[in-house]
């Protein structure tokens, strides 16, 4: 239905198009995923990939964040990464031991199932820096879109995000300087960018549809190929509907610039984003929240729509651990995946690395990839060690966290299911403790 709907936009007037770069991707009769912090991570987007999304968004990344990381292929997985020292490394903690710092990976993609898919998002608020940061990862990604629509702290901060729909003028120029570095107008001024990839900017709505049509207006003019606009304001919050009044205006103006439109803003599955955009006169949507919940929303009903909650939360789990998803960000995605009602929904709060959740959830098949990659993260010490520190010490040897952590699953429910003393027979033991010492001295 949205393919049949471009088409008849194309057949029932002159269509004009901004030429999309060598490497980059039109999002015309797309269903993307929307940049989202945290849940738009590594898995996150392979999972939408796998059920269906055209395009995928990564998290908003700062460009500040990005300047001086270092690029490298991680050996274990195989994926891209942009790693640097954490800030504190250096910092003095008298004359306690430092162990060493850990790199941070600032930011993570797969080299082939996101080849060609992927979009990067850049919070920056000046145009120098921005080319800076997009420059690092142009040669990796299909896009570079530009946040000015997030309205949180962490992104407004500095200028960056929906600050940006004060200040015209700067976004403007973020634009004009990424299209000039890395998009075509390089290549027009004879000085070919290296890595040719579209640019795109994501908006919010102004307050009267004047204001927004007079800023898309600007937008559209620096040579983006891509708009998004988020069907909300600046202080509207997303438990509050998306607003669509001004969406067939904006999806106009980019129209008639050549620039490809994206509408955002409870968007719950394709099906239904394929009816809002033929509506509308979008040239896509892109998908947030529902995503978040459930990535099979990418699947269309006739390609047997939303997938069961294990089916999903076992592929995610098992992406995860293939790349090496830092468990915190893994375990906050499971609290979206599982249901609530479930069981497993609270025994999860307390799991601390993926082996015991692949325990509660019940995936014996993601035993090992489990407990490989809580090794490499350095989660919980392997079975080994865990039985070695637990000699003589009693609470250690027994400890079921560190029994599953070493795959030894059996035997942490054994542990597990094991009496524990009363209170008074716990406090005779406490009490006598001191006195032995004493005797010692």
């Amino acid at each position: 239905m949205l393919l049949r709907h471009l088409r008849s936009i194309m057949t029932s007037e002159v269509a004009k198009k901004v030429p999309i770069p060598a490497r980059g991707v039109d999002y015309r009769g797309k269903v993307v995923l929307a940049p989202m912090v945290r849940s738009g991570e590594l898995p996150s987007r392979l999972l939408a990939l796998h059920y269906g999304a055209d395009l995928v968004w990564g998290p908003e990344t700062v460009d500040h964040s990005l300047i001086g990381t270092t690029r490298r292929v991680n050996p274990d997985t195989g994926m891209i990464e942009w790693t640097r020292m954490p800030s504190n490394s250096l910092k003095s903690q008298g004359k306690k031991p430092v162990p060493p710092p850990k790199e941070s990976v600032i930011y993570r993609l797969d080299p082939n199932r996101e080849a060609g898919r992927l979009i990067f998002q850049l919070g920056t608020s000046d145009p120098e820096r921005a080319v800076a940061a997009a420059r690092l990862v142009a040669a990796d990604v299909a896009g570079i879109d530009v946040n000015a629509g997030c309205p949180k702290p962490f992104s407004t901060t500095g200028g960056m995000g929906a600050a940006l729909l004060r200040t015209p003028d700067r976004l403007c120029a973020i634009l004009r300087a990424l299209v000039a570095a890395v998009g075509t107008a390089g290549a027009e001024a004879g000085e070919a960018p290296e890595f040719p990839v579209g640019v795109s900017v994501k908006i919010r709505l102004l307050e009267t549809p004047a204001e927004t049509e007079a800023l898309v207006r600007l937008l559209v003019a620096t040579g983006i190929t891509g708009l998004t606009v988020h069907c909300r304001t600046t202080p509207m919050r997303p438990r509050e509907r998306a607003i669509r009044g001004q969406l067939r205006m904006v999806a106009g103006v980019c129209r008639e610039a050549g620039v490809a439109c994206l509408m955002n803003g409870d968007v719950e599955d394709r099906d239904q984003a394929v009816r809002l955009a033929a509506e509308f006169g979008a040239d896509g949507a892109m998908i947030a929240t529902a995503a978040e919940r459930n990535p099979s929303c990418f699947r269309s009903a006739r390609d047997g729509g939303l997938a069961g909650w294990r089916e999903v939360t076992e592929r995610y789990l098992a992406l995860a651990a293939e790349v090496g998803n830092k468990w915190g960000n893994t375990k906050f995605l499971l609290g979206h995946l599982v249901p609530g009602k479930e069981p497993a929904f609270r025994n999860l709060t307390h799991a601390k690395c993926y082996a015991e959740a692949c325990e509660i959830l019940g995936f014996p098949a993601l035993a090992d990839a489990a407990r490989d990659v809580d090794e490499r993260l350095g989660l919980l010490p392997s079975g080994a060690e865990a039985a070695g520190k637990g000699k003589g010490k009693g609470k250690a040897g027994n400890n079921s966290t560190a029994l599953a952590a070493g795959g030894r699953m059996a035997e942490a429910r054994s542990s597990a299911s094991q009496p524990r003393k009363n209170i008074s027979e716990r406090g005779v033991a406490a009490q006598q403790a001191p006195a032995a010492v004493a005797l010692q001295m």
